[in-house]
């Protein structure tokens, strides 16, 4: 069992070339159209900074980047994101609980030297085609969805049956949540 009291690091100290930051809720450019992250830094429990890393590599040995859009979320983030979509296909209900509060669970997608690759949808988009293995979206962007899942799914991660870019630890029961970063190395994030 891993240690439910470990503090999320900064992905900073877990330099890979491999892995581009690119927190969406940091930027309005998500589907709130808000600012919701006052900072641009990733957050995770060492488990899933280390798994990440271990995806960056698996990635990096085939020419991919792995572009990581949110990782640790503050509760209040999830309530905000819940109003706005109460669809539990596509948003944990705050109520229950989600593994980006316990700083178990990432989104990310592909990139390669030349940016962000087409995986068949947009990120958080609140379509079936966001599900895995449709056969509605080009295929290409279904042989990219399988490999991002490949590496993720080897390195440790549950993949979301409902979104292609969505991945928990594995063990994600035996993780409490976290309800701020205080307490962390220079906590930002506050509910």
């Amino acid at each position: 069992m891993h240690d439910r009291q470990s503090s999320p690091v900064p992905l900073t100290q877990i330099n890979h070339p491999a892995i581009v930051v690119a927190l969406a809720y940091a930027t309005p450019q998500n589907f709130t159209g808000k600012v919701l992250y006052p900072d641009s830094r990733a957050w995770l429990r060492p488990e899933a900074a280390n798994a990440i890393y271990d995806a960056a590599n698996d990635l990096a040995a085939i020419g991919f980047r792995l572009v990581l859009l949110d990782a640790f979320r503050p509760v209040s983030v999830q309530y905000a994101l819940w109003a706005i979509r109460p669809d539990p296909e596509f948003v944990a209900d705050p109520a229950i609980g989600s593994d980006h509060s316990k700083g178990i669970a990432v989104d990310v997608t592909l990139a390669d030297d030349a940016g962000p690759l087409d995986m068949g949808t947009e990120f958080d988009e609140a379509v079936p085609q966001s599900h895995h293995d449709r056969l509605d979206i080009p295929a290409l962007a279904n042989e990219r969805r399988r490999i991002l899942r490949d590496a993720m799914i080897a390195a440790g991660f549950e993949a979301n049956p409902f979104e292609w870019w969505h991945y928990a630890l594995s063990n994600g029961h035996s993780y409490a949540r976290i309800e701020d970063l205080q307490g962390s190395e220079s906590a930002v994030l506050h509910e």
